[in-house]
């Protein structure tokens, strides 16, 4: 008996969705893949700042990111991977330090030695864990006080928390710090115990170049600027997607890669508790000024920042860690600032951004002048990544829904890691397979 050749709709031409079509066409499987923008990428996706062609947002590589290298592997830019060592700052009461050795870390004046111990221990406690799931039962801020003490919790961790989750921060359970120490503690090598952290010549631009490539010389379909409205199964069984250009395409499978809100509204057939948890999946977005500088800030990669006056959460100083010949020369500085999807930021016109972040920027870096910023481009996004909340692997709807033929994986499904390309990866190599199990229950 021959084996029929399925049909598979992608909904979401980021890294997720783009991997999925990979994985499935060489299942065997008739594929397309649809992106809402111009571009495919998602929050991967490169852009243009002055002379300058690099990431929309911020990513970096690192050693421990085997299914990025494997993919990267697959593209053959794994050799062309650039490993540098970085350096960690630290700004708080005015003052920016370094916090990049032992050393730093011990002569940090914010905390005195009994502090910084347990803050040290907290650390590495975090790193140790192996059953990330009791976790989620404890609220972040109980679990860190616990471990780290009132003072080291309301001088640093609190306003980290509050930096990257604003008042969000008192629902989130300890999983989201085990998660965060993980991926950064990973980073470092044993033994040296330094961090370093890769890229590839040319940025995501190039990588998605490649895989565009590699997936279109593969037979799949790519459709862009195709935006989903709804989902359903039609009378003869298969699953059908209309799209908000007025086409209508079927198949006999479909995976949304889209967020949680999205899928909600535009699956009608699901039933009212799937609704209900996708609902109850909380997001947060990003609003991130990128800027194109005459001039290096100074020699961090990652600036962590717990004052208050800056209406960003962190300083990343991209040309700190890239050749600045992948710069023409130049200095490239994400300004992220994490907020709800709801957040009044999101109606700020960018000249409104721009002059507020620029405004602090040039307080905390005294030495740069208004002059020495060449170019900045706000870029937005209402759903980065899903909020680590109590109890949150356990309210997650099943990834397959009782739609027939109808799917759902998106970063939401990362339950054990923070959203980046790597977990990205791992959720595909992990739920594909179940994926494909079930849906042979469903033919």
């Amino acid at each position: 008996m021959i084996k029929k050749t399925e049909r598979w709709g992608i909904i979401g031409g980021g890294v997720l969705g783009m991997t999925l079509a990979h994985r499935l066409k060489q299942a065997g499987n008739d594929v397309t893949l649809f992106e809402a923008a111009k571009q495919v990428g998602g929050l991967t996706s490169a852009w243009k700042l002055d002379d300058v062609t690099w990431d929309k947002f911020y990513h970096v590589i690192l050693l421990s990111d085997t299914n990025l290298r494997e993919l990267l592997r697959e593209l053959e830019l794994e050799k062309e991977i650039k490993w540098v060592e970085t350096k960690t700052g630290f700004y708080t009461d005015g003052k920016l330090y370094s916090m990049s050795n032992s050393i730093e870390f011990l002569l940090f004046p914010p905390l005195n030695l009994i502090n910084k111990l347990r803050l040290g221990a907290t650390i590495y406690f975090a790193s140790k864990i192996k059953n990330w799931k009791r976790l989620e039962k404890i609220p972040v801020e109980k679990w860190l006080r616990r471990w780290s003490g009132n003072k080291t919790y309301d001088k640093i961790w609190l306003p980290l928390l509050r930096a990257k989750l604003g008042e969000n921060y008192k629902n989130i359970s300890a999983a989201f710090i085990w998660t965060t120490i993980q991926r950064m503690y990973s980073a470092r090598r044993e033994g040296l115990k330094k961090e370093m952290f890769g890229y590839v010549p040319g940025g995501y631009s190039k990588i998605l170049k490649r895989y565009y490539e590699l997936l279109e010389n593969n037979g799949i379909n790519i459709k862009t600027s195709y935006s989903s409205k709804k989902v359903y199964t039609s009378n003869s069984g298969e699953v059908t997607v209309e799209f908000e250009n007025g086409e209508t395409e079927n198949f006999d499978k479909v995976i949304l890669t889209t967020p949680s809100p999205i899928i909600e509204k535009i699956c009608p057939d699901l039933t009212e508790a799937e609704k209900e948890r996708l609902k109850n999946i909380k997001y947060l977005g990003v609003v991130c000024a990128s800027l194109v500088l005459k001039k290096p800030l100074d020699k961090y990669y990652v600036t962590n920042i717990t004052d208050s006056f800056t209406p960003f959460t962190g300083v990343i100083e991209m040309s700190a860690l890239v050749d600045k010949k992948e710069f023409n020369g130049k200095n490239l500085v994400y300004l992220p600032k994490y907020v709800l999807p709801d957040d009044p930021i999101f109606l700020k016109s960018d000249d409104e951004i721009k002059d507020e972040f620029i405004k602090a920027l040039l307080k905390m870096y005294p030495h740069i002048k208004g002059d020495d910023i060449l170019c900045c481009q706000v870029a937005r996004a209402k759903y980065v990544f899903a909020l680590s909340t109590l109890n949150y692997s356990k309210n997650l709807p099943p990834v397959s829904t009782s739609i027939p033929g109808v799917y759902i994986l998106n970063s939401a499904y990362i339950i054990n890691g923070t959203l980046n390309v790597n977990e990205t990866l791992e959720l595909v190599k992990k739920k594909l397979p179940l994926i494909l199990q079930s849906s042979k229950f469903t033919d």
